[in-house]
């Protein structure tokens, strides 16, 4: 009789939560497989990827998933950028948002880690005009994509929600 699972996937060390779909979560079971330790993956599952044996698998902090398009598209760049400069317009004040984008541009001239782009930033930050911040992180134009680019409001999200964001935006 056929088995109805297919593929194990070797690898060294141990995950045992796996994101099997971008939004569908399964334990699976860890077993020892010669010196390595390996995972059998539903059928169903790969299937439902479009792999099957000998294709390959992306292996994050975040689990095992089919691997990830050829690249993002300038537009789907644009407006993954977008979408994790709303998240932290949802999140947080626009104090909180020119404090932390303040010690960031301070922090990063001290290092001599200055792009051109942080000059204006800081003048749209150190203005105080909640409209222009917002204008800056939320625009549809392209200058502010540009500005996006360069986000001096970096590190106000925790790590694992901008890289469930850049997992969404890679489905």
């Amino acid at each position: 009789m056929k088995s109805q699972n297919a593929l194990v996937f070797l690898f060294q060390g141990a995950c045992s939560d796996v994101i099997t779909s971008y939004n569908i979560h399964m334990k699976i079971t860890i077993r020892r497989v010669g010196n390595s330790l390996g995972v059998i993956l539903p059928k169903k599952m790969l299937d439902a990827w479009g792999l099957g044996e000998g294709d390959a698998l992306d292996l994050t902090e975040r689990g095992i998933r089919p691997p990830a398009a050829a690249g993002f598209s300038q537009q789907a760049l644009d407006e993954l950028k977008r979408t994790l400069a709303l998240a932290v317009v949802r999140r947080f004040t626009p104090q909180e948002i020119r404090a932390q984008s303040l010690a960031n541009l301070h922090r990063w001239k001290t290092r001599g880690a200055w792009v051109p782009a942080y000059d204006e930033w800081q003048e749209i930050i150190v203005r105080g005009e909640d409209g222009a911040l917002f204008a800056a992180m939320l625009g549809r134009d392209e200058h502010a994509n540009e500005l996006r680019q360069s986000p001096p409001y970096v590190g106000l999200l925790p790590r694992e929600e901008v890289m469930a964001l850049n997992e969404e935006a890679a489905a």
